[in-house]
């Protein structure tokens, strides 16, 4: 992998995360989007990528083309991924294919990851990106995890574009208008999806709230060890000492202070009288840390580029 530019398919540029993706993609170096394929826009201009403006939108529901592609980036709904990638794969299987949805989290044959956790190498080939809630649970649950004493409890309350542009419950207007909706109050697929690759003994609650974007998960731990929190914070600082895009801090993180960013922000640190018991915060941007700029992440470090290439202090 010594080229100096990777071409790259996109499917799936309509929605709220493939919008995402475009933008970064258009301020990286070594990343260049050659076809965007959408089911609904085909045939239609792409005014967000300024590195090609007469780039066009073609069918997703016609045969892929994809001469001369290095990565195709899957952006799809869940269970929509899985339909393409046999496809790709009977075109050029040396392609590096990235799915954002649900479809191979579970799956042994690709690799998820979480940069900053699952420690991911370049040469990978099969990459499942986490899901957004997964990914501030995860983030705050890994660095103590060893001393991490029986259950854990993550809730979550994120912006209504994690539901999707789709209208469904959760984006609905008269339902969540001035209001927080709870919904798959167990059994999450983002609660299995952290019990598989992170630690099995835990429980998550989403919720969803009257604003566009953004994640808030809370997570309450009990300690194997009494610790204070200067402890806690040298804990974490220490884990993520060499990540560039998590941010550590004593006071509870605010999800304005991420909206737009690549970040995610971990505080709030409160300890029990007893110091065995635990709450965290963890705030990312959903379609972001949580989606795009984390499958950019993955595919920096696939390609042997440092983690946070054209990440750091970007606002969309």
């Amino acid at each position: 992998m010594s080229k100096i530019k990777y071409n790259i398919a996109l499917l799936g540029g309509r929605g709220f995360v493939g919008q995402e993706i475009i933008k970064i993609i258009d301020n990286h170096n070594f990343f260049d989007l050659s076809l965007i394929y959408s089911s609904s826009k085909a045939g239609e201009k792409i005014n967000s990528y300024n590195k090609n403006p007469e780039l066009k939108y073609s069918d997703l529901n016609k045969n892929l083309q994809l001469d001369g592609i290095d990565i195709v980036i899957c952006a799809l709904p869940n269970g929509e991924s899985s339909k393409f990638v046999d496809k790709i794969e009977k075109i050029d299987n040396s392609i590096v294919i990235i799915d954002i949805g649900s479809d191979y989290r579970f799956d042994n044959n690709w690799f998820y990851s979480i940069p900053e956790i699952n420690n991911i190498s370049s040469g990978i080939k099969r990459i499942s990106n986490p899901g957004c809630y997964a990914t501030a649970s995860q983030l705050s649950i890994a660095p103590i995890k060893d001393i991490i004493n029986l259950k854990v409890s993550c809730v979550g309350i994120s912006g209504y574009s994690g539901a999707g542009a789709a209208p469904n419950d959760k984006n609905n207007p008269k339902i969540i208008n001035d209001s927080i909706f709870p919904y798959s109050l167990s059994n999450h697929t983002h609660e299995k999806e952290i019990k598989k690759h992170c630690y099995n003994k835990v429980s998550f609650s989403p919720h969803v709230a009257d604003f566009f974007r953004g994640i808030l998960v809370t997570s309450h731990f009990s300690l194997s060890e009494k610790l204070n929190v200067k402890d806690i914070i040298k804990i974490y600082d220490d884990f993520y000492k060499n990540n560039k895009l998590i941010k550590i801090q004593k006071e509870p993180p605010l999800i304005k202070d991420v909206i737009n960013t690549n970040y995610a922000i971990i505080g709030g640190y409160s300890i029990s009288d007893d110091g065995h018991e635990l709450v965290t915060c963890c705030v990312i941007d959903n379609l972001l840390k949580g989606a795009a700029s984390q499958c950019i992440q993955n595919l920096n470090v696939t390609f042997g580029f440092e983690e946070s290439l054209s990440l750091e202090d970007t606002i969309n």
